[in-house]
């Protein structure tokens, strides 16, 4: 156990630790990236891999080298750019953040004279492309959210181009995911060659963390949900049996059929020669996909986002066989009608009453944000809370229209107070820099590993905090949910395992230390 930071090492006088405590998984991190080997550190939000990274700049500095960092947003590169230079002792002028706001002519000097460099991703790849930039005397690059650094992504490119010239590679995230293969191109791709990765309940962890209240919710659909599914289930199903006639579907009942499932029959019937037997298969699928989501949109989130969404395929101006027969069911149509009449009537998703209930109840006065993964979701959620008398404001992306000077004046307000609740799309998630909350409220299970602990991250980092989860009672909530238990221990179980391929008998690293 470390009781100074300058115990660390010499480098460790170039960062202003000031009254930070010395925390035990911080210091084993950091001594295994001043190994020098390209190290993946898991960390869940708010634990501080921002200050693990500073270490690791200012030992590249102290070797009178140079550091890159990278972060996949311009708001977080900001945010992680004031970081840095409030936490490191060094020349202002020798820390440079570079992003697509910065002329291109402009950067180029930038670049040459920076020891510290903190910028995004894709310009710092256009800019290596491009002849802008290089990599000359760099000695480490940190990828921020490096569970990005799949597929085309630039990270990727920038990842190929520092294991040319051995620069080490440090990669942070909260979680890399849960399946084996995308983790281990995850660790291939940045040429990891050791992993430090941490939960809440690590010896070393757990006396730093304030602690979380983890509480599932169950609310059930109430009878005029109920009483609509099961008219809708039926014709979802007379359709499914067509595709199982057909041999699409392994599926005959609409119970049993997962979601990834599903879009797996879309690629299968992508694949089909035949024109007739083609024609029918897309239109049961088209029929079936629409229908069930519009289904679970009632069940899981809410009278107006399943009436929002008919209303939207109403509005297509192309409507391919399957939405028109939708349209043109009596039945369906019917339901739909009945679902507005009811909205116009103040009636919702007993989800959205448990919501008021919370917030009135023990969360009362707390600084909260609601999860929810669709806009119609948010935008019903906001004005119910505002018309209990629940101050509360909605956080939705730049694909809404929303500019990123609109989203910082919400944050700006959240963390001032002007009001207590904060309704986000997963952009609140990662990226953005989200003031400390005492709660967070799933309003539906995610069945993503990353996801799911980005989320939970948002609520206990200085000061206990609580997590709701609502689930509504038989519904692809209760699979969700389950999922994400198992993706989340999964995840970790991999992590071990690959930790002990890396430094276990055989090894890279076991094999480089023998030669030397």
């Amino acid at each position: 156990m470390l009781r100074s930071w300058d115990e660390i090492g010499d480098y460790a006088r170039l960062v202003r630790t000031g009254s930070l405590e010395v925390r035990d998984y911080q210091a084993n991190i950091i001594r295994t990236i001043s190994t020098g080997r390209n190290t993946l550190v898991v960390l869940p939000t708010g634990l501080g891999k921002t200050l693990i990274a500073v270490f690791a700049i200012a030992r590249s500095l102290f070797m009178e080298k140079r550091a890159v960092f990278l972060a996949p947003t311009k708001p977080l590169s900001e945010q992680h750019f004031s970081s840095i230079s409030s936490m490191l002792d060094v020349d202002k002028d020798s820390i440079s953040l570079l992003t697509g706001g910065v002329r291109s002519s402009k950067r180029k000097g930038m670049w040459e004279r920076s020891r510290i460099v903190v910028g995004t991703p894709q310009t710092m790849a256009n800019d290596l492309k491009s002849g802008n930039a290089s990599l000359d005397g760099v000695s480490l690059l940190i990828f921020d959210e490096c569970h990005r650094s799949i597929g085309k992504y630039a990270y990727t490119y920038i990842a190929e181009e520092c294991k040319l010239r051995g620069i080490q590679i440090i990669g942070l995230t909260a979680s890399p995911g849960s399946d084996r293969k995308r983790i281990k191109q995850l660790v291939d791709i940045l040429g990891i060659r050791a992993i430090e990765a941490r939960t809440q309940a690590d010896t070393d962890v757990a006396p730093y963390v304030k602690g979380r209240r983890m509480r599932i919710i169950y609310v059930e659909k109430g009878e005029l949900i109920a009483r609509i599914e099961r008219l809708i289930k039926p014709d979802i199903e007379k359709h499914l049996l067509k595709l199982y006639q057909m041999g699409v579907s392994p599926f005959r009942n609409l119970d049993g059929l997962p979601k990834g499932k599903l879009i797996e029959m879309g690629r299968t019937i992508d694949k089909i020669q035949a024109t007739n037997y083609k024609y029918g298969a897309v239109f049961n699928y088209v029929y079936i996909l629409n229908l069930s989501h519009a289904l679970d949109l009632l069940t899981t989130e809410g009278l107006f986002p399943f009436w929002s969404y008919m209303h939207g395929l109403d509005m297509r101006e192309k409507k391919s066989k399957g939405v028109t027969g939708i349209l043109n069911n009596e039945v369906i149509s019917g339901c739909v009608d009945e679902v507005k009449e009811e909205i116009d009537a103040g009636n919702e998703h007993p989800k959205m009453y448990k919501l008021v209930d919370i917030l009135n109840g023990d969360f009362r006065g707390k600084r909260t944000i609601i999860f929810a993964q669709y806009r119609s979701t948010i935008k019903r959620i906001t004005e119910l809370l505002k018309k209990n008398g629940i101050s509360a404001e909605a956080f939705i992306g730049k694909k809404d229209g929303v500019t990123i000077a609109q989203q910082s004046a919400t944050i700006s307000d959240f963390r001032n107070g002007k009001f207590q609740v904060l309704v986000s799309t997963s952009i609140g998630e990662e990226g953005l820099d989200i003031p400390v909350v005492d709660a967070v409220i799933f309003y539906e299970p995610v069945p993503s590993a990353i996801r799911n602990i980005q989320r939970k991250g948002r609520a206990g980092r200085i000061r206990f905090g609580d997590v709701a989860v609502l689930v509504t009672r038989n519904t692809k909530d209760e699979t969700y949910l389950m999922v994400s238990k198992i993706r989340e221990k999964r995840m970790m179980e991999i992590l071990d395992e690959m930790k002990r391929r890396l430094s276990g008998p055989g090894s890279i690293e076991e094999n480089r230390q023998s030669r030397l």
